[in-house]
């Protein structure tokens, strides 16, 4: 597919306030595609006054949002899961052309948004309380109390560039199957798809108040985590900016997901022809732009040279190139300022004493799959979040070693583990200090309905749609005092 085929649906990025579509007199900015450099489209810039207003109609919007009942918002959100199954090919398209991400994995970030929606549906329908007898207390012996949810009012959402449209639903669908009102700030370099989805959100019957979109950067989203109108941020991101939410939020529920480094643990029995596929496949989809990205795997010392070898063959078969061709693994990273961050770190990594096993060279923003053996663990590629395509084999002697290497982190998202001992694999699954563990497959592995969240400086809270409404409704209790 070429840039002239996907022109159709390049559109202009503008916010939604108000019921409002708001463009022509704001500042621009150019949208190119990160693979081609060309010019697809233009970004309205919202101002701080715009900021407002989206939030001031967002917390006027709060009682109709949480008045519509939840088989019509559950029905609202199945269909806008139908919508975008139809134009699962276009969406697809737009997201390959403006991140640079491969359309086979674009096709199934849709396929995954598909899902979320229609979990959030589902969800909105199962918004349970329960009752309390008041006899457990000698003084509630003719008192009976009931709770149920209730949503929260605003939900600020912030969400990032690598899943652009996936993470958006991932903040969107909960929020409004809990009967909350949005402001949505998507990623400054994917404004395109967020005004998509946006468009088709209220195709399906998204009321005109129920979501306000701004577009622009780290002064918008300050101004939406500061303001108390807000009652819940929902933030995908970085650690910086994490903790300056924190800092910002004030007295407001803060959800984040933060990343991660993650590692992946091949011990000596496990199936290396199996671990070595996919560590190539989970570690350099997106050119390693995701969060439980494969970064460090743990290899026993006795499979080392096996595995790196079987390792480096896998990496080689992956094709390099135009985002937008669907046989293509490997696109480009978002920009070339990624590239060139990620390319000082594998340099850095070489003079610390790695040897290069494979790529470790780039073009533009494309930079080429990379494997490392033994960088030092003060490198930036192994103690920091490489968010790009590089893995790094590093050797150990004992599993205990392993688990106390992968727990040596300031992250914590998730890890996997490859062995067929069942006694090893629970040993290790209950000493890593993660969020989630996968058995005989890499980190890189999550279904959208699972609790995905971690620890550390790797967030506070979970995602998926039964987990995030947990957070973006509160308990509310009505007691009954019953007549002698």
């Amino acid at each position: 597919m070429s840039i002239k085929q996907v022109e159709q649906i390049t559109k202009q990025a503008q916010s939604y306030i108000n019921g409002n579509w708001i463009g022509s007199d704001r500042e621009t900015l150019q949208i190119k595609s990160p693979y081609s450099g060309e010019v697809i489209g233009e970004q309205f810039l919202a101002t701080k006054e715009d900021v407002e207003d989206a939030l001031a109609c967002a917390h006027a919007a709060k009682k109709e949002m949480a008045n519509i009942p939840s088989n019509k918002r559950a029905k609202i959100l199945k269909t806008a899961a139908a919508l975008l199954e139809e134009e699962k090919e276009k969406f697809a398209a737009l997201i390959s052309l403006e991140l640079g991400k491969p359309l086979k994995n674009t096709l199934d970030e849709v396929s995954r948004s598909i899902e979320t929606l229609e979990q959030s549906a589902e969800e909105a329908k199962r918004l349970f309380g329960e009752t309390l007898q008041g006899d457990a207390s000698e003084r509630g012996t003719r008192a009976i109390a009931a709770t149920f949810r209730v949503p929260v009012g605003v939900v600020g959402a912030i969400t990032p560039f690598n899943a652009p449209l996936n993470l958006v639903c991932h903040k969107v669908g909960p929020a409004f199957a809990a009967g909350n009102s949005l402001v949505l700030k998507p990623a400054p370099q994917t404004a395109l798809i967020a005004t998509e989805l946006l468009k088709l959100l209220l195709r399906a019957g998204f009321p005109h108040h129920a979501i306000n979109m701004v577009l622009g950067g780290v002064e918008i989203g300050q101004q939406i985590v500061k303001d108390d109108r807000v009652n819940v941020i929902s933030f995908t991101g970085g650690v910086t900016a994490g903790r300056n939410i924190c800092e910002l939020a004030g007295m407001k529920k803060v959800l984040l997901e933060l990343g991660g480094n993650a590692s992946t643990i091949i011990h000596e029995d496990a199936d290396l022809d199996r671990a070595a596929a996919m560590c190539a496949r989970t570690g350099f989809s997106n050119s390693g732009q995701s969060c439980i990205s494969v970064q460090r795997i743990y290899v026993h010392q006795s499979v080392v040279p096996a595995f790196t070898d079987l390792l480096k063959r896998e990496v080689a078969k992956l094709k390099i190139g135009d985002p937008l061709l669907p046989d293509t693994d490997v696109g480009c990273l978002v920009g070339t300022n990624a590239a060139e961050r990620v390319m000082e770190w594998i340099e850095e990594s070489i003079h610390l004493g790695a040897e290069l096993v494979y790529g470790g060279h780039r073009s533009g923003a494309t930079v080429v799959p990379t494997v490392l053996l033994n960088p030092p663990k003060h490198s930036k590629v192994v103690c920091q979040e490489v968010f790009g395509p590089v893995v790094s084999i590093i050797r150990y002697e004992t599993i205990e070693e392993a688990i106390q290497e992968t727990n040596d982190s300031c992250f914590g998202l998730q890890a996997g583990l490859f062995t067929n001992r069942m006694d090893l694999a629970y040993k290790v699954a209950h000493a890593l200090e993660v969020g989630g563990v996968v058995l005989n497959g890499t980190s890189n592995f999550r279904l959208d309905h699972w609790p995905y969240g971690g620890v550390k400086n790797s967030g506070i809270g979970r995602e998926g749609p039964r987990y995030a409404l947990e957070d973006m409704t509160e308990t509310k209790m009505i007691v009954f005092q019953l007549p002698n």
